[in-house]
């Protein structure tokens, strides 16, 4: 299941002394082993309990049971590919670049390092998260949605620090 998030930088230069890498991916901690494991023990424990109540008479039981572990199923898949998402930022001497990965699906935002500001903007409502936006001539690009908000300070506080003030 997807909660948390990874961090990862990179000081090391790509290209040049002064590129920075940041690849931001959400925890995902089932392998593929303990996905089978979990679904295996989860459906089976359902299908038992339903099994049961339905040799005593209770058969309508068994279509819900079916439709439970297929939503589980669902869910749980759904969590893994989500698992699989990655945010690439590339700092370097002239230009900040974020690279999402969706799936199969890639998309590269391109900013002016000069003229960059990192802003983390307070959540509209109590209960919804903080969001950190890469902003510059207009362009608003927001990174970091899956982290938390320690996490999410903590990227604003060290993309502020490699990018700098305008």
């Amino acid at each position: 299941m997807t909660s948390g998030s990874t961090v990862a930088t990179s000081g090391a230069p790509a290209r040049d002394s002064s590129t920075h890498h940041i690849v931001i991916s959400p925890n995902c901690s089932l392998t593929p082993k303990t996905t089978l494991v979990f679904l295996g023990a989860t459906g089976g424990a359902t299908f038992l309990v339903a099994g049961v109540m339905a040799s005593k008479g209770l058969w309508p039981i068994l279509p819900f049971a079916g439709l439970e572990v297929a939503l589980l199923i669902w869910a749980t898949l759904h969590s893994i590919r989500r698992g699989r998402d990655r945010e690439i930022l590339e700092i370097d001497a002239n230009t900040v670049s974020v690279e999402f990965i969706r799936g199969p699906h890639r998309q590269i935002t391109v900013f002016p390092r000069h003229w960059t500001k990192v802003k983390l903007r307070a959540p509209l409502h109590g209960l919804h998260p903080s969001r950190l936006t890469l902003e510059s001539q207009g362009r608003t690009c927001e990174v970091g949605a899956f982290l938390t908000e320690d996490e999410r300070s903590g990227l604003a506080g060290r993309l502020r620090q490699l990018i700098g003030k305008v």
